[in-house]
Order: C-alpha cells, then sequence, then structure tokens
C-alpha cells in the first residue's frame, strides 16, 4: 500500500480549524451583535445552544451521506453548506441569525466529524503524529478567532466576520480538492460517537462508578461555555473594545490548549482523580471572581479558569474510559461525548436566563455553586481506578 503524505494531515487539520474558527469568532462578538440588534442575554444562551445543537443532530445525516457517497463527497458537502449560510447573514435580518448559526452548526458537524474520520483511515503507521499535527491545526482556531474577530468587528463591522468565516471555508475547499480518494472506508467510520440512544445509557448506567465523573463532564462543559460565550459579555461591560475582548479571550484560551498536555502528563504521574478535582475547583474558584475583578485580574483569573477547564478536559475522557467496561467501550464514550454536548447546550441556556432575570453576577455565581456542589460530590465519592492503569510511566 502507498504510504500517505504527512503533508494531507496539515489539509484536514486546517479543515478543522473551520470549525474552531467559525464556532467562536461569532460567540465571543455576539455582546457587539446584541447591542447593535438589542437583545438580552438569554437570546446570547440561545444563539450559542443553536450551534451545539445543530452538531448532535447533524452527524447521523451526514454519515449517511457518507455511507451513500463517500467521506470526502460528505466533507465537502459540509464545508459548502457552512460557505453558503455564512455568506448568507449578511443578506437577511439580522435577527435571523439563530437560523445561520443552526446551518453552520450542521455543516461544521460534517468538518468535524468526516475529517478525523480521514485521518484514522489515511494513516495507519503514524496515526499518532497525524492526529497530533490535526489538533494542533484545529487548535489555532480558537486562539486567533477572537482576535481576528474583535479586529474585524472594530474596523468594519458584525458582518464581516461572516466573510471571514465564508474565506476559511473557501480555502479549506480548495485545499480539500488535493486530498486523495481513501483507500477503503472501515466499517463503522460514521458511528456516531455521541449517541445517546436510550439503550446505550442504560448499559452504562450500569457502572456507578461513571456517574459522578459524566456529572463532572457536563459541569466542565457549562464552565467552557460561560468562557466563551458570557466571559465576553463581562468583558463588554467593562467597556473594552472588541480587539481588547478578543485578546482576553486568547489569553484564556491559550491557557486552556497549553495546560492540556501537562496535565496529562501530570495525571500519569499522579491520580487522575485527584488531578480532576484540582481542575474542577480551580474553574469553581475563577469563575465565581470573573464578575468581581477587571483589569489585569480579570486576564489572571481568565488564564485560570482556562487551566481549570483544560484540565478537567483533557482527564475526564481518560478516567471514564479506565472505569468503564471494556467491552462497551464504544457505548461508554459515545454516553461521554454525548453529556459533552448537553452541557455545551444547556449551560449557555442556563447562564443566559439566570443573567436576563437576575443579572449577569449571579449567571457566574450560580454556575460557579453547581460547579462546586459537584466538587463536593466527588470528593466524597471513592473511586477505585485499576492499579495498573493509576501510574502510566
Amino acid at each position: 500500500m502507498k504510504k500517505i503524505s504527512i503533508r494531507f494531515a496539515f489539509i484536514l487539520g486546517f479543515v478543522g480549524f473551520v470549525t474552531s474558527f467559525g464556532a467562536h469568532i461569532v460567540a465571543v462578538n455576539l455582546p457587539f451583535y446584541a447591542e447593535q440588534v438589542g437583545i438580552g442575554l438569554a437570546m446570547i444562551g440561545v444563539l450559542i445552544a443553536a450551534y451545539d445543537f445543530a452538531e448532535i443532530i447533524a452527524k447521523p445525516i451526514f454519515g449517511s451521506i457518507g455511507d451513500k457517497y463517500g467521506m470526502k463527497r460528505a466533507m465537502f458537502a459540509g464545508i459548502v453548506l457552512f460557505i453558503l449560510a455564512s455568506l448568507l447573514y449578511p443578506f437577511v435580518n439580522p435577527k435571523l441569525l439563530i437560523g445561520i448559526r443552526f446551518l453552520q452548526g450542521l455543516g461544521a458537524a460534517a468538518l468535524s466529524a468526516v475529517s478525523l474520520a480521514l485521518i484514522g483511515t489515511y494513516y495507519k503507521d503514524n496515526k499518532g503524529r497525524a492526529f497530533g499535527i490535526y489538533n494542533a491545526i484545529k487548535g489555532v482556531g480558537y486562539v486567533v478567532s477572537p482576535i481576528i474577530g474583535g479586529s474585524i468587528i472594530l474596523k468594519s463591522n458584525f458582518n464581516g466576520i461572516f466573510y471571514a468565516s465564508a474565506a476559511i471555508g473557501i480555502i479549506a475547499l480548495l485545499l480539500s480538492l488535493f486530498l486523495p480518494k481513501p483507500a477503503e472506508q472501515p466499517k463503522g467510520a460514521f458511528d456516531d460517537d455521541d449517541d445517546f440512544s436510550l439503550k446505550s445509557m442504560a448499559l452504562v448506567f450500569k457502572n456507578k462508578n461513571l456517574l459522578p465523573w459524566f456529572l463532572v463532564i457536563v459541569v466542565n462543559m457549562f464552565f467552557v461555555g460561560i468562557l466563551f460565550g458570557f466571559l465576553p459579555v463581562r468583558v463588554h461591560n467593562l467597556g473594552y473594545n472588541s480587539f481588547q475582548s478578543g485578546l482576553i479571550l486568547s489569553v484564556t484560551t491559550i491557557s486552556y490548549l497549553l495546560i492540556q498536555p501537562l496535565a496529562g502528563w501530570m495525571a500519569d504521574k499522579m491520580n487522575q482523580v485527584h488531578i480532576i478535582r484540582v481542575g474542577l475547583l480551580l474553574s469553581c474558584l475563577a469563575t465565581v471572581i470573573i464578575p468581581f475583578v477587571s483589569g489585569a485580574g480579570l486576564i489572571a483569573v481568565s488564564a485560570l479558569a482556562g487551566i481549570g477547564v483544560g484540565t478537567v478536559w483533557t482527564n475526564s475522557d481518560t478516567l471514564v474510559s479506565t472505569l468503564g467496561d471494556q467491552n462497551k467501550l464504544g457505548a461508554t464514550m459515545g454516553v461521554a461525548g454525548s453529556f459533552k454536548e448537553f452541557g455545551d447546550m444547556v449551560g449557555p441556556l442556563l447562564m443566559g436566563f439566570i443573567s436576563q432575570f437576575f443579572g449577569l453576577t449571579a449567571g457566574f455565581v450560580v454556575c460557579a455553586s453547581l460547579g462546586f456542589l459537584s466538587f463536593i460530590i466527588i470528593m466524597f465519592i471513592k473511586t477505585q481506578v485499576p492499579v495498573e492503569k493509576k501510574f502510566n510511566s
């Protein structure tokens, strides 16, 4: 079999970059949209959740396209949908943004799922290196989108970020034309990793050791939604411009990304349970402090929050996979993924509605309190981690 060039991993990584860039360049600038259109904090939560809701339901759709017409065609369909949705916004009533975000989310779901599947299909011998390249390039989207989006709004208007998203999508589409046709499409390449079926839940919930960690996953995604959805609202309320807001969000994102390999290394040397507890506590403390600080203090606390959620994120999946029944690992990780999507969708909704009726400070405090409650629960639960998997060398 002819060896696939590693450059295709860079192309697929850029396809993944489209999803991270497109999601966050809009989300972190919603306070400026809200000011322009005249909507409240509850609607900001709905707009963030719409993208996640679309991703939850889109995988089966594009899975069917992939099964019928091939993986590359499914990815092309997702890219085209994302581009068209982005180009549509400047020509419709701004209040129709929720529909645009839903369409972008549908396209992004295909980009994310299919590009990952193609990495696994193309690379057999150096798969780890290929996934590393993919995740690194995709991660750049989280870092640069707040700064680029803030600069665009500062120099232009909210419409400009959709033109930028479409341009990134077009580049990805052109680059994807150079991808080779997969030699074979493995059976189950499009199995829905976020399957939230009753059967999967019933199987997984028999393992009571997993339940508190699913709770942690949901709460951690609450914090992710707050950081990338409502930290910009706090910054906006302080009177910072869009570029300054983007810088603060980028600090948060960089800390979130950089801590993950370090947190994973620490968990290998120590105990995953302890590392997750520390990360969750950091997230809780940072979230409850955010509405009470500004300037350098806000930057420091935002970075601390990023460190917290990154620490929990990188270790919770590993712990769940270790504690789960190895014969039902697919169902276990599928349910874990569904709880992530659930938290990512419901968190902004909860934060938005609490903030709408009781104020932004109340939203941060209540959501932080939910985090503290989950922290207390896992402190009093003894989790037995298999000895041979506690301390990997």
